[in-house]
């Protein structure tokens, strides 16, 4: 049975930015309707508590498809030639089970991540929205900024990060990239400075953010932290934000961000006014007056996974694109 291998260039040539936004929103409304089983991922942490390997299964009845995602978090390669995630998406058919696609997973996080905060940020932040802050200057910096663009006429964007260096060469590949002036600013305050528009993008454990800096009607994609004792927003943030979630069960159990305000007895778990699948469904209400802060508490999913690594499963059958091996499917004393 012929199987799919999809590098990282595969990956980025066949899930551009704008299909994996189309993509994202379709797999958003699944979960929502019911079309998906989603089980809280494993989580296994090295000793240090900072080097994690997550296994992420799921399905989604929609695409006929099932699968698990294999990741390597190790926030030490931050500012090395390798990205902070490492891993594989598999794909599985779910008539017989038979393995269809090893997806590189590096590229697919990088991408859909972006892609999912692009969706959320459609629906919540003010239409003339365009005043961009980054704190962070990796990966998910440089995919949240195409990603941001492609929803919001974004006019100016400043990036913070640490050490200095890191917002510095982001600054100089980015404003070639996009032609668009990348402003270096000297403090995380700055950067947010009457921005509409803030992504924290880092691997950071304590907050890079405070609710005194954020401007009204700004709208917030919290991407960074995803274990239950680690956050990028300080308490006030939180407390001041209409707080928007990929899925409840898993903020509940996983997000730092809200749980540590929820332990101090800031916020309880009705501050989550609900899932940006049920805003694409009209079920939950989104932005509801210019000047509301709203955040949205971006954990990642496994159907998020499932259904890019599908899409560029179809695309590249299609194109007849990418290596195919001969792995597994017949009884083994008849192959």
């Amino acid at each position: 049975m012929k199987v799919l291998i999809a590098d990282q260039k595969l990956v980025t040539d066949l899930l551009s930015m704008e299909d994996a936004i189309d993509v994202m929103r379709q797999a958003l409304v699944m979960l929502a309707e019911g079309d998906a089983i989603l089980p809280l991922r494993s989580m296994l942490v090295m000793p240090g508590g900072e080097r994690v390997m997550g296994l992420m299964p799921s399905y989604l009845g929609g695409l006929g498809a099932v699968g698990v995602k294999v990741v390597a978090a190790f926030p030490v390669n931050f500012g090395t030639e390798y990205d902070t995630h490492q891993g594989v998406v598999l794909v599985f058919d779910t008539e017989r089970g038979l393995l269809r696609a090893i997806v590189d997973a590096t590229s697919i996080t990088a991408i859909r991540t972006a892609a999912v905060s692009a969706v959320a940020t459609d629906l919540l932040a003010r239409p003339d929205a365009g005043d961009l802050a980054i704190i962070g200057a990796g990966t998910q910096a440089h995919t949240h900024l195409q990603a941001m663009r492609c929803v919001r006429p974004v006019r100016r964007v400043r990036v913070y990060s640490l050490p200095p260096k890191t917002a510095e060469d982001f600054a100089e590949r980015e404003s070639a990239l996009h032609g668009l002036p990348v402003e270096v600013a000297d403090t995380a305050e700055k950067a947010v400075a009457g921005a509409d528009l803030i992504c924290t993008t880092t691997t950071a454990t304590e907050p890079v953010l405070e609710g005194a800096w954020v401007a009204p009607g700004a709208h917030i994609n919290a991407i960074g932290a995803y274990t239950p004792t680690t956050r990028e927003l300080d308490t006030a943030a939180v407390v001041r934000s209409r707080l928007y979630v990929d899925r409840r069960e898993a903020t509940l159990s996983e997000a730092g961000d809200f749980l540590i305000p929820r332990s101090e007895g800031a916020v309880g778990d009705d501050h989550i006014v609900g899932e940006i699948g049920d805003v694409l469904r009209g079920k939950v209400p989104a932005r509801t007056s210019p000047d509301e802060v709203t955040l949205f508490e971006s954990l990642g999913s496994a159907i998020e996974d499932l259904a890019a690594a599908h899409h560029v499963y179809e695309k590249a059958q299609e194109r007849e694109l990418g290596t195919w091996v001969e792995i597994g499917g017949r009884h083994f004393a008849t192959a």
